[in-house]
């Protein structure tokens, strides 16, 4: 796996695992199964979301894994020209190499370890493919696309991007070195000294974090009361959650509360924590992970709920149905952008209330 990485884990700065006696470690609410599907133009994607409540989302509306798929020569796919209004998408390349271009005359071009960050904002039309040497060539694909909805304050705002290389992300390790913690977005840690902070720059304060744990290593991390919690696992075989600290005079055996002892969970699954300030994650030993993935790679992502009611229909997030419809007239009538798109309008429409604290 290409994404970044470091020669000797040993010179980073240590993540304090949080005082057992100080922090409350958040219970795992549900573990769910990314069923697969096909994105764009047919490449391979898992709906990591799939049957769980926005609310327990919130502010996230949608996340994809792409891949992990190894294309032979002619096969890599990409997106036609498509519209968004109203959230952001976060795309994390891990292996392989995407382009963009749109609308308004942006492009760029992602690989191994890179980010890029669009605010669709107020509406615009891009187009996301493989270039075109790696279509002629083949080879491996695997990376993820993540919806961050905006506050409806923000949902006007014009558009943007950040292009995140692999090396600017902040990197940290465990006190015994097991994992590798790759800070994308948000603040990971203990206090000024110990704090590492992601170079992306979010509308909704969030964390967005890429750890691979070495099999039998353990990751505890501190995270913010204020956030929701989701992990979902890219490969390996681990377990999410830690056990509640005993009282006096109990045992193990007397029994404990619904997710307070550490959940099995694999490749494809969504892990949804309830509330707390620390959250932990497990890898299993070397005999219990696959020969070809040794390790345990996990996203970990969080943010303060909007609490907004949410008005979706395929790529527009809006906080009315009325909302919505003046966005599909706008894409229609070409004010989203000047470059026509190929494809037709969506016409499956997701409406809630408003969020509630998960």
């Amino acid at each position: 796996m290409p994404a970044i990485t470091v020669d000797d884990i040993a010179v980073l700065p240590r993540i304090p695992a949080p005082d057992p006696s100080a922090a409350s470690q958040r219970p795992v609410r549900s573990i769910t199964s990314a069923p697969s599907g096909f994105e764009g133009e047919g490449f391979p994607v898992r709906r990591a979301f799939h049957g769980v409540d926005l609310a327990d989302l919130d502010p996230f509306v949608h996340l994809d894994q792409m891949g992990e798929v190894e294309y032979a020569p002619g096969e890599p796919k990409g997106t036609p020209w498509h519209p968004h209004r109203g959230f952001e998408t976060v795309t994390y390349m891990i292996d392989g190499v995407f382009e963009h271009n749109d609308s308004n005359g942006g492009g760029g071009t992602i690989t191994n370890g890179d980010t890029q960050w669009m605010t669709a904002g107020a509406g615009i039309l891009h187009i996301e493919k493989p270039p075109a040497w790696l279509v002629a060539s083949g080879g491996l694909f695997h990376g993820f696309q993540l919806w961050v909805n905006l506050p409806a304050a923000q949902k006007w705002s014009p558009p943007r991007y950040q292009d995140i290389r692999a090396n600017q992300v902040a990197l940290a390790t465990t006190p015994d070195g097991g994992a590798l913690v790759r800070v994308i977005a948000g603040e990971i840690g203990a206090g000024r000294d110990q704090t590492l902070v992601g170079p992306g720059s979010t509308f909704t304060p969030m964390s967005l974090v890429h750890a691979t744990l070495s099999p039998g290593a353990r990751l505890s991390l501190p995270w913010r009361a204020d956030y929701n919690a989701l992990l979902y696992v890219m490969n390996g075989f681990g377990t999410v959650g830690a056990a509640a600290p005993l009282r006096a005079g109990t045992s193990r055996a007397a029994g404990a509360p619904a997710g307070t002892e550490p959940q099995p969970i694999r490749t494809g699954q969504l892990a949804v924590f309830g509330a707390g300030d620390a959250l932990t994650v497990s890898a299993l030993e070397a005999r219990r992970q696959e020969s070809r993935s040794p390790n345990l790679d996990v996203l970990i992502l969080g943010g303060r709920p909007i609490r907004e009611p949410v008005a979706w229909m395929g790529p527009f997030v809006m906080n009315t149905r009325e909302e919505v419809i003046q966005a599909v007239r706008d894409y229609q009538a070409g004010r989203l952008g000047s470059i026509p798109a190929v494809h037709g309008a969506p016409t499956t429409f997701i409406e809630t209330g408003s969020s509630s604290s998960s």
